[in-house]
């Protein structure tokens, strides 16, 4: 396997994002984690984690995730509205004269309680979900799982992040949640090089499109490995090449890989030539990483 004795940059952190689910996301992510030998793998999908399924780590600790949400005094609120008149996600409201708060949509900014003149409002913790650590061989995993029914998992994001922040000799892959919500902007906010995963398909196209945008709006080079590929036509493959968008390798649409991934299998861990593969895959991100740090230091 590929070490990474070599690296200019030896912690570098890689997000690994796409348009939509099922695209290889996870695949992606956790076949270059265990490629590098050494190394840290965040699961920040924490609506559904299932890296965990992959790595099957020997779990060595769990954590709670809290955030803050508004505590109300109404013996001190004095029915200014202030809050509410603050609080965009409408988790504020009065009703008979009284404020009332939803739990649910608060996303824990804090603002109610700088805000109200009447010092009426304090914060409480609430839990929103756990991270789970353990070890695979090598690879130290680190999942994020939201509770039920919890509008926001940027709490557990923002814990798993620290994660990696310990780590100054390990490189650190982040398989982020699909999309491009508020869960992955702060995914990727660190990240020195983001791998957008892509299907040869038109609706793959969108959705490539939509997430070269985020990751463009956040200043982050990046490049694109293009899945399930067939010899036929690839709308995906045409997109980067007219937007000169680097790809950095391509994964043909292969049943093996394809039933050792349905069986939540690691190929890189059961198959030489996958192994191959993704190693070459893997020097290839490392060496644009690297450029494009040396070229964009301030990125």
């Amino acid at each position: 396997m590929l070490g990474f004795t070599g690296m200019k940059k030896s912690n570098l952190t890689i997000a690994v994002l796409s348009g939509k689910g099922g695209t290889g996301k996870t695949l992606v992510s956790v076949n270059l984690a265990a490629a590098a030998e050494s190394a840290v793998y965040l699961d920040c999908d924490v609506e559904e984690p299932n890296g965990h399924l992959f790595f099957k780590p020997e779990i060595t600790s769990e954590e709670t995730v809290s955030a803050k949400i508004p505590l109300i005094d109404l013996d001190r609120c004095n029915g200014c509205r202030k809050c509410v008149d603050f609080c965009k996600f409408n988790a504020l409201a009065f009703i008979k004269n009284k404020p009332v708060l939803f739990k649910d949509i608060c996303h824990s900014c804090g603002g109610c309680a700088l805000f109200c003149p009447q010092k009426a409002i304090s914060e409480e913790e609430k839990s929103v979900g756990v991270i789970q650590s353990g070890m695979s061989g090598q690879v130290r995993v680190h999942t994020g799982c939201l509770n039920t029914g919890e509008a926001s998992g940027i709490p557990i994001i923002k814990e798993l992040l620290k994660k990696s922040a310990t780590e100054t000799a390990l490189p650190v892959f982040i398989d982020c949640p699909p999309g491009s919500a508020c869960i992955v902007m702060e995914s990727i906010k660190d990240a020195d090089y983001c791998i957008l995963v892509a299907e040869p398909t038109v609706f793959g196209v969108h959705n490539l499109k939509m997430v070269c945008d985020l990751v463009e709006v956040f200043h982050k080079p990046y490049g694109v490995v293009l899945n399930k590929c067939l010899e036929a036509e690839n709308p995906a493959e045409e997109f980067c090449k007219e937007h000169y968008v680097t790809i950095l390798g391509r994964i043909p649409f292969d049943s093996k890989l394809g039933s050792l991934n349905s069986n939540a299998k690691i190929a890189v861990r059961e198959n030489d030539r996958y192994r191959e593969q993704f190693s070459a895959l893997l020097n290839t991100v490392i060496e644009e990483a690297n450029h494009e740090t040396v070229a964009h230091p301030q990125r």
